[in-house]
């Protein structure tokens, strides 16, 4: 099982290296992609089984995707240390045409989900088996075109698509947005509430039986997990430590 301590230290290094990145988003949804990645496709494959389709709408937390890339051999673990150069693949937000592994080039906020969607929906035209899952923050659930999918998803009986919400509470000072597992539910889409850092719970989540609904899961998270400075201080949202800084905030990873 991966050392998921020695993930968010590249997390924090690379962003160091770069003077650039959105640490604590790509630290809140590290154990989800992780989970995604490394038991659920690779469950999938072992099975000769149809692959998830796996889009992250909320692309500024591209730092955790490319670390779980390079953890599974989509990347090399030399190129982390280029993040966000001027002629570095790993951008700010990821970008399908360069990156393995990307399905979707996101980062303007509410438009992976839609992309997702229309996958799910050409697979579900074609007959195709598989999932497509996508990813999105909770301050990004602000955005109109999440719950227009949300409406046409449930509308099309999408029971192959699987929306996880990272429910960081990132938008709490701007919009306190009550419980959004009621919402899916309103909008007639099966809906799971779990632990966003505790692997057992992210597994099952995505395990979960499908009906004839698309379903959501509602993950707990905490902004900034695993690094005490950063976790839930907004201080840090967009901010980029240091290498001066690294070793001591590292100091703190729990």
């Amino acid at each position: 099982m991966v050392d998921i301590d020695r993930l968010r230290r590249e997390i924090v290094v690379a962003s160091a290296s770069a003077g650039e990145g959105h640490v604590p988003s790509a630290l809140s949804i590290l154990d989800i992609l992780w989970i995604e990645y490394s038991v659920i496709m690779a469950n999938q494959r072992m099975r000769n089984e149809e692959i998830d389709r796996f889009v992250l709408s909320k692309g500024h937390g591209s730092l955790a995707l490319y670390v779980v890339l390079s953890e599974i051999g989509f990347i090399d673990k030399s190129e982390l240390g280029s993040f966000g150069q001027f002629d570095s693949r790993l951008g700010g937000h990821p970008d399908r045409l360069k990156i393995p592994g990307v399905e979707a080039s996101t980062g303007s906020l509410g438009h992976g989900m839609p992309v997702a969607a229309g996958i799910a929906l050409a697979k579900h035209i074609q007959g195709s088996e598989g999932r497509v899952v996508t990813l999105i923050g909770d301050g990004e659930a602000n955005e109109g075109t999440i719950w227009e999918t949300a409406l046409i998803a449930a509308h099309r009986n999408l029971e192959n698509l699987v929306c996880i919400v990272d429910y960081n509470h990132s938008t709490d000072r701007a919009l306190m947005l009550g419980s959004i597992a009621d919402k899916f539910a309103a909008f007639s889409w099966d809906v799971v509430e779990i632990d966003g850092h505790n692997p057992n719970e992210i597994e099952a989540s995505l395990s979960h039986e499908k009906t004839t609904r698309p379903l959501a899961i509602i993950a707990n998270t905490i902004k900034g997990k695993g690094v005490k400075a950063m976790e839930n201080n907004p201080a840090w949202h967009h901010a980029a430590p240091k290498m001066s800084e690294v070793e001591n905030l590292l100091g703190g990873v729990s």
